[in-house]
């Protein structure tokens, strides 16, 4: 394999989700494309890391700060949903279900992986509960999102809101991101209160 092509290949695989076969293909595949196809995609790269960051107040992806979520009139600031990273937000978006705020952890709680509450966006959260009523808890259902939920649950018990988590339609160890909207829709709708 020629060096820029090893180099592409290297650097797709360390995406997630991309393995060794799948980085090749797609490395075949912009050698094939035209070279205005693959400026557009390294201008579209490079503009991600250069105009986007995270939200000072819910740590979403945003190119204003405070986000448009967070300054818009019609959400209802008494409701928080928490969840794991930004691209979780999108897909109880398209419910159309929720009209709340968002926080976004920027992980789970995972000791084997060394990450603990001092690496997620916690205390961020524990200053935005003045006025909140409800904290959802929308964070994956598996051992991971299991574990910050319960942590989540604990630590808020007895400072205000009540603390539900969604009512998940889909089976253990599966991911938001990968839920149809009915699905999240239905679990919005039938979230349950945790923890205490």
């Amino acid at each position: 394999m020629a060096d820029p092509l090893r180099r592409l290949t290297t650097e797709l695989a360390r995406l997630p989700g991309i393995g060794p076969k799948s980085a090749t293909r797609l490395a075949h595949h912009l050698l094939k494309a035209p070279v205005a196809q693959a400026r557009e995609l390294a201008a579209a790269i490079v503009e991600i890391k250069e105009k986007l960051f995270a939200c000072s107040r819910c740590h979403a992806i945003t190119d204003v700060d405070p986000c448009a979520t967070c300054t818009d009139p019609a959400r209802d600031p008494s409701r928080i949903c928490v969840v794991e990273e930004p691209f979780n937000i999108q897909p109880l978006e398209r419910t159309g279900e929720y009209r709340g705020l968002y926080h976004v952890l920027g992980g789970a709680l995972s000791p084997q992986r060394g990450i603990g509450p001092d690496e997620l966006a916690i205390a961020d959260l524990l200053t935005r509960l003045t006025g909140v009523v409800e904290v959802i808890v929308a964070t994956n259902p598996n051992v991971e999102g299991e574990a910050t939920a319960l942590y989540l649950a604990r630590l808020l018990h007895g400072r205000g809101p009540r603390v539900t988590r969604l009512a998940f339609g889909m089976p253990v160890g599966g991911d938001i991101e990968y839920t149809d909207e009915v699905t999240l829709g239905r679990s919005l709708a039938g979230r349950r209160e945790i923890g205490g």
